[in-house]
């Protein structure tokens, strides 16, 4: 569980990134959800962007990630949400 001030931290690195995964009218799959256990392999905090030709409430979209990839909620502004999730190279350092 990540605190405010680690949140902060991860907000502040996520300003300027272009979201990695765009999710549409086919909502979350397996294959999705493989993708984003990929990315967040690889890069620890990503950003996802909901189109708007997805009709699904955009909160169950969240949680079902961060269900389903034992994710931390950074934030979300709009259409756009950030997740992180600390891998075994520990590519980001946060603060205490």
């Amino acid at each position: 569980m990540i605190n405010p001030k680690q949140r902060a931290y991860l907000k502040g690195l996520a300003h300027d990134m272009e979201p990695l995964l765009l999710i549409g009218k086919g909502g979350i799959s397996e294959n999705t959800l493989k993708q984003l256990d990929d990315l967040l392999k690889k890069r620890e905090l990503i950003k996802v962007k909901i189109l708007n030709n997805n009709l699904d409430d955009k909160n169950e979209i969240v949680e079902t990630i961060l269900d389903n990839l034992n994710a931390e909620f950074v934030q979300i502004i709009g259409s756009k949400f950030v997740v992180y999730r600390e891998s075994k190279e520990k590519k980001i350092e946060l603060p205490k």
